[in-house]
């Protein structure tokens, strides 16, 4: 799809010009701040991947927070726009945009279409990710490319498509994504260690170099959450976690909320495990 195509197809997306479908199925999540609070008023995020389970806890957090949230999925327009009406409910303007970040030409049309609507990305959060299981040795180029240029790549494309705002506005966030068995090292899923350790890499040098700017930049790394249409937690999973129960999209979103808040302003460069107790 070319980039001046996606970006049409995006700005038709714009709240106010669609009428989604309804939230049959999806899970309704809680408001956790009232609309006299609300710490991020003005401000615009991008969440990519986040159509269903942490994607959108996120981008209902951040729009409960005050925000304008871009919500972007690669394939399921229809949960996206699930998405969309949920911001939209917790006080937010939401824009859809549709796209594999994994791909540059999208990833352009994306950014053109998030620029022209809202001027700039203030807080960036970088979910989208693959996690397909291979033997290393049946790996090819393709499989690796296929897990990297999203889970990593993707993060440096945004990141240099966003910061000029956030520096020329001196405040910014920038909320990258590991994982509890990414950084233990999959099971037959090198890419994806790969790209994790990648990104925390990443990370840890945008805080470096963009901390006296007003920018922050940190990595979340989720243990076992359960998705958001499963109604038990896996006793098998649970018998791992100290805790003694598995995580859910919301635990996730609080912290990302947080490290996206005026309060988390000393916090970068840091990886925050949420996890339940499980080591890393």
């Amino acid at each position: 799809m070319g980039r001046h195509r996606l970006a049409k197809r995006v700005n038709a997306d714009l709240a106010g010009t669609w009428r989604p479908n309804g939230t049959k199925g999806a899970k309704q999540h809680q408001g956790h701040y009232s609309m006299t609070h609300r710490p991020l008023a003005g401000r615009t995020a991008f969440v990519s991947g986040s159509g269903q389970n942490i994607g959108r806890a996120i981008a209902v957090r951040l729009a409960e927070m005050g925000c304008n949230v871009i919500v972007n999925g690669a394939t399921n327009e229809g949960a996206c726009r699930e998405t969309a009406d949920l911001v939209k409910k917790a006080g937010g303007t939401p824009l859809v945009a549709m796209g594999d970040v994994g791909r540059a030409g999208e990833m352009d049309g994306i950014v053109e279409a998030a620029l022209k609507t809202f001027d700039r990305v203030d807080i960036l959060v970088n979910n989208a990710a693959r996690r397909p299981h291979k033997p290393f040795l049946e790996m090819t180029d393709e499989d690796w490319h296929g897990v990297v240029d999203i889970a990593l790549t993707a993060c440096f494309r945004s990141s240099r498509a966003f910061l000029p705002g956030m520096v020329e506005n001196r405040w910014g966030r920038i909320i990258n994504f590991a994982g509890m068995k990414a950084i233990k090292g999959y099971f037959e899923g090198a890419p994806i260690s790969a790209a994790k350790h990648g990104v925390w890499g990443l990370t840890k040098a945008l805080s470096t170099e963009f901390g006296s700017k007003g920018i922050t930049a940190n990595v979340v790394s989720p243990g076992q959450i359960r998705k958001d249409a499963v109604a038990e937690d896996d006793p098998k999973r649970v018998a791992s976690i100290p805790a003694g129960v598995m995580g859910q999209s919301d635990d996730i979103a609080s912290v990302v909320g947080f490290l996206a808040s005026p309060d988390a302003r000393f916090v970068t460069g840091q990886m925050i495990a949420v996890n339940g107790g499980e080591s890393t």
